[in-house]
């Protein structure tokens, strides 16, 4: 017997307790989200506007662009920390990226001993930045240091003051960060090649090409949506550099060589003399150089795909 069609099955509403939990789920992180990121950012953009000492509502005074224009004519410290910025992202895209790329590709051919050449590549990667950093002062060491006692043995008749000299402090601490961005693109690669159609390969090995024409004709343009994240997270990596350099650099930014925009934020804001219109206008310019630089190369990668 068909039973009617107000007794057939229908889909069911969301009782209360449906209703609770999926307000718990999306409702939090949304409500974390406002509070925690987007609230700040804009107010961060409001202060930048003003002079503020971070204690006494009552002294924010509107400024207008003052601070933006104290920070690109009056500010020593900015322009170094743009080089500095501009040095650590050209770094770890020419040096670190393509070697954790190499790695992948390599790790991939299913060599001997492959998971414990993984997990000891990317075990740097599981640590935080801080403890990184903490491993490398006491290479960089002076007086006991690794690094230095190599160099003793091997016939130096000087130890090098890896972190106080400014002409080495730079590339000192991009060594550190180098070491463990390395791991970190090796897992991002090796995770999309695991998904790379093994065919592609042998189609080309048939057709002549050798191990690096493979690679470049073949595995890379295959691998475009990976390069992409790849090369996002390496500029979000660089403009954000903070961890490493405020623990190799003895908790400032303004030591002579080690100048980075987040430092000189963080300086700015929490420091000594907390000048919060100053810290929020450097803020401001790093979201907006950041911004800038992932949304043209998102532009740029989105457009092509859709012309293809």
């Amino acid at each position: 017997m068909t039973a009617p069609p107000s007794a057939r099955s229908r889909p069911g509403r969301l009782g209360t307790g449906d209703r609770i939990f999926l307000a718990a789920v999306i409702g939090v992180p949304v409500l974390a989200l406002l509070v925690f990121v987007w609230f700040p950012a804009l107010a961060s953009v409001g202060l930048s506007f003003t002079t503020w000492d971070g204690i006494d509502l009552g002294a924010i005074h509107w400024t207008g662009v003052d601070n933006y224009q104290q920070i690109f004519t009056n500010y020593p410290p900015f322009w170094p920390a743009v080089r500095h910025n501009v040095i650590w992202l050209l770094f770890t895209a020419l040096v670190p990226t393509p070697f954790g790329v190499f790695l992948a590709y390599q790790l991939d051919k299913k060599i001997r001993y492959t998971r414990i050449y993984q997990t000891a590549i990317f075990l740097p990667m599981v640590l935080s930045l801080a403890v990184v950093g903490f491993i490398w002062e006491i290479i960089y060491n002076p007086d006991s240091g690794l690094l230095n006692s190599a160099l003793g043995a091997a016939g130096a008749t000087s130890d090098i003051d890896w972190l106080g000299n400014p002409d080495l402090s730079l590339w000192a601490v991009l060594v550190a960060s180098g070491w463990r961005h390395t791991g970190y693109i090796m897992i991002l690669y090796l995770a999309g090649l695991k998904g790379f159609d093994p065919a592609l390969k042998e189609a080309a090995a048939l057709d002549g090409a050798n191990g690096r024409q493979t690679f470049l004709k073949v595995v890379l343009p295959a691998m475009k949506p990976i390069n992409v994240v790849i090369l996002v997270v390496t500029v979000m990596e660089s403009l954000r550099a903070f961890d490493i350099v405020y623990v190799l650099g003895g908790g400032t930014g303004s030591k002579p060589g080690l100048e980075l925009l987040s430092l000189l934020i963080t300086d700015n804001i929490i420091g000594e003399a907390s000048q919060i219109g100053y810290g929020s206008a450097l803020a401001v310019v790093l979201l907006v150089v950041s911004l800038a630089a992932i949304g043209t190369f998102l532009f740029q990668t989105f457009r092509t795909q859709e012309d293809q």
